[in-house]
């Protein structure tokens, strides 16, 4: 078969994404600090690109200078100097005052009075003394003490040698942010020192001796005896019940633990409270998790019957075009295809936030029609909703609904959520209506809150008093719920004592 070549003309279509389409999604899926952060760098990197309440504050800042520097004015004529003898310079770097006019006018000048005038100001003192408005010392600090900081300063505060110094060194380096040193063993860890073993375990029985008491523990039944021994409570029976019996503690098994130990019920109620005084993770209170502050995107308030939604654009830079820029374009080609580019890409970026924001808008005003009871009454009246829904209704896209709901708040009259948390899968109810999850859950929580804690509901009871309220649900489900909200089984939320 002979080959050949020759040219042919195609036509087909493709879907292409432009750079500004695809600017326009990422805007859309980042959360409103990540959008603050963006702006800002693109203000940086293009100067076309200007924050209204910068330059109205810029505005009032020179108009205060201008205002101060009248005063000056005032001032410096009442201490004899006139308007016409003064001019302002500034000679290397420095401001000064210069004398104009002849060299009669300098001797008709007051400098008695104002010098006078000077010396009589308060003076600013470089240095404020500790006040009652003043912050404390301790409340300056960038951050709180950390778990290693706490016991590092400890250890520095003993008198061990200096080989003992860095073993211990060592060992803080290995624990935990819940106090543990569980990995590598000391062993390991004096072998990677060249040290003796036993050495090793000295300094750590030293800094298990610290604040927090129960820090450097190797494992939960001897962070409790160390927390029992400093408690001046190591009798037989407490420490017989952490050895061996932990698991019937955590069960609250306490008739199987007298049973083994020979001991009456009573004296086992009196250790276990004793044990169930102690920290279990005595390092938590020095976490250096940082709190994550919500600030809502949009706000649905409540007038009479009526719900209004308006988007909170407070933080937000107003952005506009700088005219300084627009204006200076000038005869050069270079410079006027760069003001150009960067105009064209100012624009785009104005546009691309305030469609976000249209789109946001749209989205909760969807989800206010759609779950209008919530908002009326509360979680227990809010119902299942899914994506499509909300994008059939506004004529958009399941993926656009998507990606402005991540990451996206709303404050609401019922507290702030996210816009996720609107949408729920159903659960089906006897009487044909359909029920959100989220509304089931609140139900369960409401079940476990008001049980008696002598006698805790089991799953399967909880699955029978929900079927009585007209919500039929599985145990498993009601297991996978319960444990969502982080509440115990029911043996472990039994209360003995």
């Amino acid at each position: 078969m002979a080959m050949e070549m020759r040219q042919e003309l195609k036509l087909s279509q493709q879907l292409v994404m432009t750079p500004q389409l695809q600017q326009a999604i990422r805007l859309l899926q980042l959360s409103r600090m990540e959008l603050a952060d963006l702006v800002h760098e693109e203000m940086l990197e293009n100067p076309i690109l200007d924050d209204e309440m910068d330059s109205d504050q810029e505005r009032s800042r020179e108009k205060d200078e201008m205002g101060s520097d009248e005063q000056q004015l005032h001032q410096l004529e009442g201490a004899g100097v006139t308007e016409t003898a003064i001019e302002g310079s500034v000679q290397d770097g420095i401001a000064q005052t210069e004398i104009a006019g002849d060299a009669n006018a300098v001797n008709e000048i007051d400098w008695e009075n104002y010098l006078d005038n000077y010396s009589m100001a308060p003076a600013m003192p470089a240095f404020r003394g500790d006040g009652e408005e003043m912050p404390s010392l301790e409340a300056t600090l960038t951050r709180p003490p950390s778990l290693h900081d706490h016991l590092a300063w400890q250890l520095k505060m003993t008198n061990l040698p200096l080989d003992q110094l860095e073993i211990g060194m060592t060992i803080l380096g290995n624990i935990d942010a819940d106090g543990y040193i569980k990995d590598p063993p000391i062993e390991e860890i004096a072998a990677d020192l060249g040290v003796d073993p036993v050495l090793c375990e000295m300094v750590l029985e030293k800094i298990q001796s610290f604040d927090p008491i129960g820090v450097g523990a190797r494992s939960l039944a001897e962070c409790m005896l160390i927390q029992c021994v400093a408690a001046g409570q190591d009798d037989d029976l407490c420490v017989k019940m952490i050895k061996s019996h932990l698991g019937n503690l955590e069960k609250k098994n306490y008739a199987a633990i007298a049973r083994d130990l020979k001991q009456p019920l009573e004296e086992i109620y009196e250790a276990a409270k004793v044990i169930m005084d102690f920290d279990p993770r005595p390092g938590r209170q020095y976490s250096t998790d940082d709190p994550h502050y919500v600030t809502p995107d949009v706000y649905i308030h409540k007038v009479g019957d009526k719900y209004f939604v308006v988007p909170n654009d407070d933080g937000l830079p107003k952005l506009k075009i700088s005219g300084f820029y627009k204006n200076a374009m000038g005869n050069s080609a270079a410079s006027k295809d760069y003001v150009q580019d960067k105009l064209r890409s100012a624009q785009w970026l104005i546009r691309s936030i305030q469609q976000r924001q249209r789109t946001i808008i749209k989205v909760a005003e969807s989800i206010l029609k759609f779950q209008r009871e919530f908002f009326d009454k509360g979680i227990a009246h809010l119902k299942p909703l899914i994506l499509r829904d909300v994008a059939e209704d506004i004529g958009m896209h399941e993926s656009t609904v998507s990606r402005v709901t991540t990451s996206k708040y709303v404050h609401t009259p019922q507290g702030i959520f996210e816009l996720k948390f609107f949408f729920n899968s159903g659960i089906s109810r006897t009487n044909g209506e359909d029920l959100a999850s989220q509304a089931v859950k609140s139900k369960i929580k409401e079940l476990v809150d008001s049980e008696d804690v002598k006698r805790p509901h089991s799953d399967q009871k909880i699955v029978e008093l929900l079927k009585k309220g007209g919500i039929d649900i599985a145990r498993r489900t009601v297991a996978k719920y319960r444990e969502q909200l982080g509440i115990l089984s029911s043996s472990k939320r039994k209360q003995v004592f």
